[in-house]
């Protein structure tokens, strides 16, 4: 969105449309991160009671067939096949932005990449820089560079916070542009060995799979199995197996054809089967292996002590606490320097910050590359867990406080957005010219706070 000075604002309302598809996403994400936060809540609580052995023994049954090498234990199944729901869902959330959403008009588009990349290199080099000399702990640098969205919802719920909708869609935007970048580490940088003939194979049920999907194929019979072979494939070639769900999610069109009414005529495939997998991604697919990977034995104070001794564990706090905020704020300091973009009404740096240390909670996807980094069960991977799980408290409690201070000046938004004079269920901020001097709700210049 421009100003009449030709800036850009950040942080400015999208489209009423969007607006109320976000508000709906962002409920479900916050079940989810509920449940999530009730999952790892169980997983502590056994790992560090006299029935120990008994989680472990859990986690670590064998299912599947051998013949296949699909004789996997549980906690390999959370994370290599649920996640893969996960990550089929945030591909298609993050293709419809870009496609349909308020997010395909580069300008608005800019921000959310821009703090997204920001917030991966960033704490991915304070990680390094914690660890030199090292040796093997190196492995572990991309452990703090993703952030958890259904997690940071969950703290949103539990602090009440009226934030507005333009940060909601930030968040949520920068947490799906960062799975998805972490997955493309997943795929180069923690691949151990490569079998580029199943890999190959692989592309065979995809491409029937995007095919059938292009001509608006719905049916759950044949795509299922196309898409479970696609898994399969993938995973015994080596690669993360959570890659086969992204590389599906990018094949499903967003828009209807116009043989089926074009764009104006409801949501497309994209959108219906975001709509069908989200409740199993946020409901069951994420808390699921939230209990299989956070259980870690802590051993009281001394043992946390010692586990925040191994260097891993300090460069994972350092890099979700620190490295994020640095991260975000410093990729939205350059956009806004070199674009002339503004701040919308009322919002500033306090409240970007606020979003930093959300991004912050860094849990799902961390764990899942710390397990990919040292191995599942290791002592380093226990540190891993420790790290991220007091990397993630911390952000949180002090993204509550900012974002409790700054409480007042949201709900004032809320009750200008919820106005609906002429009562047609759109409420007037959305259907006035943001551009226009004096619009409600905007104004000209930065805000500093």
């Amino acid at each position: 969105m421009t100003t009449p000075h030709g800036s850009t604002r950040v942080f400015s309302r999208g489209s009423w449309t969007e607006a109320s598809r976000i508000a709906a996403v962002l409920r479900r994400e916050t079940v989810g991160g509920v449940l999530l936060l009730i999952g790892t809540v169980v997983a502590l609580v056994w790992a560090n009671s006299p029935w120990a052995d008994s989680y472990e023994a859990l986690r670590d049954t064998r299912v599947g067939p051998a013949s296949l090498h699909l004789d996997l234990t549980l906690g390999t199944w959370a994370a290599d096949g649920l996640l893969a729901v996960f990550f089929f869902v945030a591909g298609l959330e993050l293709k419809r932005e870009f496609v349909a959403g308020d997010l395909r008009d580069p300008r608005r588009a800019v921000l959310p990449v821009a703090a997204a990349v920001g917030g991966m290199v960033v704490p991915a080099v304070l990680y390094v820089l914690v660890n030199l000399g090292g040796g093997d702990a190196l492995r572990g640098w991309a452990i703090p560079t993703a952030t958890d969205i259904a997690f940071a919802l969950a703290v949103l719920a539990v602090i009440s916070t009226h934030l507005p909708s333009a940060l909601r869609t930030f968040l949520l935007t920068l947490a799906v542009v960062d799975d998805l970048l972490a997955i493309a580490v997943i795929a180069v940088f923690y691949t151990s060995s490569l079998a580029v003939g199943w890999l190959a194979l692989a592309l065979v049920p995809l491409a029937v799979f995007g095919l059938l999907v292009q001509k608006r194929v719905r049916s759950w019979w044949l795509l299922l199995p196309l898409a479970l072979l696609t898994w399969v494939l993938v995973h015994e070639s080596g690669v993360h197996a959570t890659v086969a769900g992204v590389l599906l999610a990018f094949t499903v069109p967003v828009v209807r054809s116009e043989a089926a009414g074009g764009p104006g005529a409801g949501p497309g495939l994209a959108e219906h089967l975001e709509h069908r997998f989200r409740p199993i991604s946020a409901g069951v697919a994420v808390p699921v292996f939230a209990f299989f990977a956070a259980g870690v034995t802590v051993g009281g104070l001394s043992g946390l002590v010692e586990s925040l001794g191994d260097r891993v564990a300090l460069g994972i706090v350092v890099g979700l606490v620190v490295g994020k905020v640095l991260g975000i704020v410093g990729a939205t300091w350059l956009v806004t320097r070199f674009t002339r973009a503004e701040f919308a009404d009322e919002l500033g740096w306090p409240d970007l910050v606020g979003m930093a240390l959300l991004g912050g909670i860094g849990f799902t996807v961390s764990l899942l590359i710390g397990e990919l980094a040292f191995g599942t069960g290791s002592e380093r991977d226990d540190h891993v867990k420790v790290g991220v799980l007091v990397g993630t408290l911390t952000s949180a409690l002090l993204a509550s406080v900012v974002l409790r201070l700054r409480n007042r000046r949201y709900r004032r938004i809320e009750a200008l957005e919820a106005v609906d004079a002429d009562h047609d269920g759109i409420p007037d901020v959305y259907q006035r010219d943001p551009d226009t001097p004096g619009a409600p709700g905007l104004r000209r210049g930065s805000a500093d706070g």
